[in-house]
């Protein structure tokens, strides 16, 4: 367990915060004259993994009044904590900034989540400086959002940078500190419009360059760490990134013989710029990018002092030597294919300082970048052209995008809802393709394979997934196809009207229309619930219709009363014959029964319920009951509106 208890000089801006980090590192050598250097490997995460780094996964805790990061390694990238970013346009939600560092970078690393709870990350790398190189800086690169909600400092969620020479256990003070804040005043910082509920502050790509000379074959380790808030409401979150091209030059350092001018680039982010000439004694400009026009003797030496923003970088002086040896190298990227209008990124990973113009400019997002998006309507040849700033060094690379469109429409013949066995059907249809396949229900369809007509004989959700000779995929849209069967007609119980008193009936719920025949003494011959008033006996057939077409003919026959009439059997023979098998009331003339109870001859209640049928079976709590009397009580309500109430006794026969 690797515990870390964090300190931190106060500043009236720092406070609680959602946190979104980027960091972007690169090596330069104070001094002349300046030599290439290779970076150790994937720093930069150019090969899409986290090889070379240590992932570490914690919690955050307030601890005397102190924070305290408790982090230990995590074996390797934890999902939704360590997660790489890989080729995208994708801008932070809050500062609306890249996500992938403007560098020229493919990939990124995602250091924490939106998912607060306590949680804290951290992600390491160490390097060792060449055992010959005496004159030696670093510069990382990073950018923040603060989420500001009201914790005392040592709870709130944070950011944690720290450079440290491990060889000789120092912290680079000036390159470590930690992030925090309180107001709404930071330094270099603007409150984002894109929350909808707490202030959010963020600031966009920064830098900080390290001193490191002196330290050859010495040991140095990067250390970056997030964190929520101790109170597990707030959470913190980060984007790493690091320089691909590690170099002593300052960009635009080396250009093109052809160049009109050129343009050299410091690292950006910082608060104030001051060029130079080699003396340090004549201003040539005060902006990240320095252009000079007509373009200087090759060889010539420039310098820039760097001022970070107050206690969040060191200050540094670069110093670069210009040279015309420049060369530039159009990357168009390999032949793609696009499916169905599905965009691809073309191109290369771009260099600072290189201009890009791509035609013809249809089908892609930008024309004047390095790697754009494209989406062709029709197959197309894109040539990049790239330069440098300056105009010279013109190179052209081609790429060929094959744009594959798969017919995916899915037609129906017959009808998508009907009744099995009266002459309708349903056939899908698709466009011949290379590989077809059916599904029901997202399930594959056995012996459909490759078939563009599919027979429909099962009720089901139906599409098809469709793959073409380029290996273009694509799914159809969905069609339900709703198949009935026609159902038993049946004869209702008998119902027992009231003379001239109405008498709710209802129609079994199978279909989706009925209609009562004949059409005489009902409200609405047409209901599933039509009332009955008449002074004679009536039978009815009842026609039920389904959505799909199938027809169901169910009996009802209302017989004529003159007044209520309930009656009970005073025995009966629970034997299961089929005959006399349940104790219940019959009644003629009831609307609503409103219980049916059965007791022993102790006063126990044995069996009660609200319905005529089917009545106790001669069981008490599933075990079935020796031969004995026993009293019945009930209690309704005729179609006349009077409450009827009786009791009686009955025998058990076994």
């Amino acid at each position: 367990m690797l515990l870390i208890r964090n300190s931190y000089k106060y500043h009236p801006w720092a406070g609680n915060f959602l946190l979104v980090l980027f960091f972007v590192m690169s090596f330069t050598f104070l001094g002349l004259p300046a030599y290439a250097q290779s970076c150790p490997e994937n720093i930069d995460f150019e090969n899409g993994t986290f090889t070379g780094w240590t992932c570490y996964t914690g919690i955050t805790s307030a601890v005397n009044g102190a924070n305290v990061i408790s982090l230990s390694p995590s074996g390797g990238s934890v999902p939704g904590r360590h997660t790489m970013n890989s080729n995208t346009l994708e801008k932070d939600p809050y500062g609306d900034f890249p996500v992938l560092c403007p560098n020229g970078s493919g990939h990124s690393v995602r250091l924490g989540s939106t998912r607060a709870g306590g949680q804290a990350e951290g992600i390491s790398y160490q390097f060792k400086i060449p055992a010959n190189q005496n004159s030696y800086s670093l510069t990382y690169y990073y950018a923040v959002v603060f989420q500001s909600p009201n914790h005392q400092d040592f709870e709130q969620p944070r950011m944690e940078t720290e450079i440290t020479n491990v060889s000789d256990n120092s912290v680079i003070s000036c390159a470590s500190f930690s992030f925090i804040a309180i107001g709404s005043s930071i330094p270099g910082f603007q409150v984002s419009n894109l929350s909808d509920t707490i202030n959010v502050l963020y600031k966009s790509w920064s830098a900080v360059t390290v001193d490191l000379s002196g330290n050859a074959g010495k040991t140095i380790q990067l250390f970056f760490k997030t964190a929520d808030c101790t109170f597990r409401r707030h959470f913190g979150y980060a984007y790493v990134d690091v320089n691909t091209e590690c170099s002593g030059n300052l960009n635009g350092a080396t250009f093109c013989p052809d160049d009109t001018a050129i343009n050299i680039v410091a690292p950006y982010g910082y608060e104030n710029y001051a060029w130079y000439d080699s003396t340090l004694t004549n201003v040539l400009g005060t902006a990240q990018t320095l252009t000079l026009s007509p373009k200087p003797v090759s060889g010539t030496t420039f310098a820039v002092q760097l001022q970070p923003y107050a206690g969040y970088g060191c200050p540094s002086t670069l110093f670069t030597r210009v040279i015309d040896s420049l060369t530039v190298t159009a990357v168009a990227g390999k032949d793609a294919l696009t499916c169905n209008g599905d965009t691809i990124q073309i191109g290369g990973i771009p260099k600072e300082g290189l201009v890009y113009k791509w035609s013809p400019a249809a089908g892609l997002n930008n024309a004047a970048i390095a790697n754009p998006f494209a989406a062709p309507g029709i197959t197309t040849n894109y040539i990049v052209t790239a330069s440098n700033s300056g105009g010279g060094c013109k190179t052209t690379d081609t790429v060929q995008v094959v744009a594959s469109i798969i017919d995916n429409t899915l037609q129906l013949n017959g009808k998508n809802t009907f009744c099995f066995g009266h002459g309708d059907s349903a056939v899908l249809h698709v466009k011949p393709v290379k590989n077809i396949v059916w599904f029901k229900d997202d399930i594959p369809v056995n012996g459909t394979a490759n078939q563009p007509a599919f027979n429909v004989t099962l009720a089901g959700m139906y599409y098809a997934v469709l793959t073409n000779d380029l290996g273009c995929k694509i799914t159809t849209e969905k069609k339900p196809v709703l198949i009935d069967y026609d159902k038993t007609g049946i004869t209702y119980p008998v119902k027992y009207a009231i003379v001239n008193l109405p008498l709710g009936l209802t129609v079994r719920p199978i279909g989706q229309t009925a209609l009562w025949n004949p059409v005489v003494n009902l409200n609405d011959p047409e209901s599933f619930e039509p009332t009955f008033t008449s002074s004679r006996e009536q039978l009815y057939t009842i026609t039920i219709a389904s959505r799909a077409g199938c027809i169901t003919t169910d009996t009802q026959l209302v017989k004529i009363v003159r007044q209520v009439e309930i009656y009970v059997p005073t025995a009966f023979t629970p034997n299961s014959d089929g005959r006399n098998d349940y104790l219940h009331p019959i009644f003629r003339g009831v609307a609503e029964i409103r219980i049916f109870r059965v007791f022993n001859r102790w006063g126990q209640i044995l069996f009660e319920g609200k319905t005529e049928l089917p009545g106790w079976d001669g069981s008490f709590k599933g075990l079935p009951q020796p031969p004995q009397a026993v009293v019945w009580m009930l209690e309704c309500v005729g179609l006349d509106g009077v409450v009827y109430s009786k009791s009686g006794s009955s025998v058990l026969i076994r």
